[in-house]
C-alpha cells in the first residue's frame, strides 16, 4: 500500500482509479463504465425557455455508417433509375411509405413520426457521427457532450441504483460527458447478452469489507493530497459502482431472464439482443440508452446489405415498439433512430450508394411524439430536402425539447466558452400531440 502511495504522483486519475479498484476490491474500472474523457468543470447561467417534458428516458438508436434514406424509411416509388429493385410499402400511417424491406415497422408506423428534411453540414464518418451526438462540429481543442451528459447533468438519475447513461455497442468515436465530469459518461456495454461483465463480487461479504475499507483508507489520504474535483469524481463512481454490485436492480442487465420467445422476437444479433437489454432498462428507469448497429455505409453493394440489415433493424425496432406500448413505457419514453447522413441517390458503378449529408430521414416515438406523420420531406429524388428543412441541432433540440431540458441554459467549458444543449438548434415543436 504504500509503495501504491509513493506512485501516486505519477498516476494518471484513471490508473490511480484502475489500480485501487483491481488492488482493493477485486471489480474492473471498465465494467462500470470508467471513462478516459477528463472531468471539466461547468458554469451555469439561467434559462428563460419553460417547456414542459413529455419523455423521461430516451432509448436512441444510432444506424453507424449513413443509412440510406431512400431504401429505409424515404423511398421514391417511380424513380426506377433511383431506387433499382427497392419498392415501396404501404404502411399503418395514411399517406406514408417506406421500404419493402421494413415489412413490421409498416404496421407500427401509425406510432412514429419519420422527420424526412433531415439535412448535415457533414459528410464524412468521424465529423457526421460526432455532429449528430453532440450538435458541434469536431474539434482538436475540445470534447462537446452528448445528449446522454446533457440530460443527466440537468436532470440526474431517475433510478439512484443504476448508471444514468448506458451504451450499448462498439463506438471508440463516442464524445461520452466532453467537458463534463467523468460520472456523465455512458456505461459501455459491448455485449448485451453478456450483461455487465465483472460485476459479480467475487469474494465473501466480509473479504470484501475489509478489502474496501483498505482502499477507504487510501482514498482518505489520496483525497486529502490530491483534493481535486476530478479525482472526488472518480471516488464518487466508485461507490456507485459497489452500490450497483449490492443492488437488486442489477438483474436489469441480464436479459437471460428473459424468455426465449421473447428474444427470438428481438432478433437472434447483438442489435436485436442490444434493444432487448435497453426495453429492460427504460423498465428500470436508466434515463438514456443508446444501441448502436452498422454499419450501413453501403459504397459497395447498396442492394445485398441494405436488405440484410433493414431486416435486423425492423424485427428489433418493431418488437421494441410493440413491448414499451404494452407495458405502459412508450408514452414516456422517447424512442430516436438517427443516422450521421443519408446515401446518394446516384447508383454507383460498384452498385452501391454514397455519402450524402444534404437530405436524410430519422425517426422519433413515443415521449408524446405524434405518430402517423411524415414531418417535412425530400425532393422527389431524394437529393436535396424540398420542404421544412430540420438540422441536426434542430433535431437534438427537439430531444431536448422532450426531455424538458433548458434549450437556451449556457453552460461554460473550462475554456469559459459558451455551450448550450443543442448550439443554435430550435425545437420542432410540430412533432408533438
Amino acid at each position: 500500500m504504500k509503495s501504491l502511495l509513493n506512485r501516486a504522483d505519477d498516476l494518471t486519475r484513471r490508473d490511480f482509479a484502475g489500480t485501487l479498484a483491481k488492488t482493493f476490491l477485486g471489480v474492473s474500472a471498465a465494467s462500470f463504465g470508467m471513462p478516459a474523457v477528463t472531468a471539466r468543470a461547468a458554469g451555469a447561467g439561467a434559462s428563460e425557455l419553460k417547456q414542459i417534458a413529455t419523455a423521461k428516458r430516451v432509448i436512441y438508436l444510432y444506424m453507424t455508417g449513413g443509412m440510406s434514406h431512400l431504401d429505409t424509411f424515404d423511398p421514391k416509388p417511380g424513380n426506377a433509375d433511383i431506387m433499382g429493385p427497392t419498392r415501396a410499402i404501404a404502411t399503418s400511417a395514411d399517406g406514408v411509405q417506406v421500404s419493402e424491406y421494413l415489412p413490421r415497422m409498416a404496421k407500427q408506423m401509425d406510432k412514429v413520426a419519420l422527420v424526412s428534411s433531415m439535412s448535415s453540414t457533414q459528410g464524412a464518418h468521424k465529423q457526421g457521427n460526432y455532429y449528430m451526438h453532440t450538435s458541434y462540429e469536431l474539434r482538436s481543442s475540445i470534447q462537446h457532450p452528448a445528449m446522454g451528459a446533457w440530460l443527466l447533468k440537468y436532470r440526474g438519475k431517475l433510478n439512484a441504483a443504476l448508471p444514468g447513461n448506458v451504451m450499448i455497442g462498439n463506438d471508440s468515436s463516442h464524445p461520452g460527458s466532453g467537458f463534463f465530469e467523468s460520472s456523465l459518461s455512458p456505461l459501455m456495454i459491448s455485449d448485451p447478452a453478456g450483461g455487465l461483465r465483472n460485476s459479480e463480487m467475487r469474494m465473501t461479504e466480509d473479504r470484501f469489507n475489509f478489502h474496501l475499507d483498505l482502499a477507504n483508507k487510501l482514498d482518505t489520504k489520496f483525497i486529502g493530497k490530491y483534493n481535486q474535483r476530478n479525482v472526488r469524481a472518480y471516488t464518487d463512481m466508485y461507490d456507485d459502482a459497489i452500490k450497483l454490485m449490492r443492488s437488486q436492480d442489477l438483474a436489469a442487465f441480464d436479459i437471460s431472464g428473459e424468455s426465449d420467445v421473447t428474444r427470438d422476437r428481438y432478433g437472434d444479433n447483438t442489435f436485436g439482443q442490444g434493444c432487448l437489454l435497453a426495453r429492460r432498462l427504460a423498465e428500470n428507469d436508466v434515463r438514456f440508452v443508446e444501441v448502436t448497429f452498422g454499419s450501413w455505409d453501403t459504397h459497395n453493394g447498396n442492394f445485398v446489405e441494405v436488405p440484410e440489415k433493414a431486416d435486423v433493424l425492423d424485427q428489433a425496432l418493431s418488437a421494441l415498439l410493440q413491448d414499451l406500448e404494452v407495458r405502459g413505457l412508450l408514452d414516456d419514453t422517447l424512442v430516436v433512430l438517427a443516422t450521421e447522413f443519408g446515401r446518394t441517390p446516384e447508383i454507383n458503378q460498384n452498385e452501391g450508394r454514397d455519402h450524402h449529408p444534404k437530405a436524410f430521414t430519422c425517426l422519433m416515438a413515443g415521449g408524446g411524439v405524434r405518430g402517423g406523420q411524415r414531418w417535412g420531406a425530400s425532393d422527389e429524388r431524394g437529393m436535396e430536402v424540398a420542404a421544412d428543412k430540420v438540422s441536426v441541432p434542430d433535431f437534438n433540440a427537439t430531444i431536448g425539447y422532450a426531455l424538458g431540458l433548458p434549450l437556451d441554459q449556457v453552460l461554460y467549458s473550462p475554456s469559459k466558452r459558451p455551450f448550450t444543449v443543442s448550439d443554435k438548434g430550435k425545437p420542432v415543436t410540430g412533432l408533438f400531440v
